[in-house]
């Protein structure tokens, strides 16, 4: 099974979300704050608090982060942009 440390993990994030901004940070020794943003303006696009996880994680650990922040943006997405 492949650890990766909270940093590499954050990597990870940033190439799954590009071309938006990824920035994970600790808030609590088990739980992050993930925020995308729009690179060209550094608007924040949406921001996640108390998502669960750890300074060493496995990939499985990651990729539900990565759901989960998904999820978020799907539930916040504009009407409109529903049927893009």
């Amino acid at each position: 099974m492949n650890k990766m440390t909270f940093p590499n993990a954050c990597q990870v994030m940033r190439w799954h979300f590009h071309p938006l901004g990824f920035e994970g940070s600790m808030d609590a020794p088990s739980s992050m704050v993930a925020r995308l943003f729009d690179r060209a303006t550094g608007e924040t696009l949406i921001a996640i608090a108390g998502i669960p996880c750890a300074t060493v994680m496995n990939a499985a650990d990651v990729e539900r982060i990565i759901e989960a922040v998904e999820a978020e943006m799907e539930a916040f997405r504009p009407p409109d942009l529903l049927s893009a």
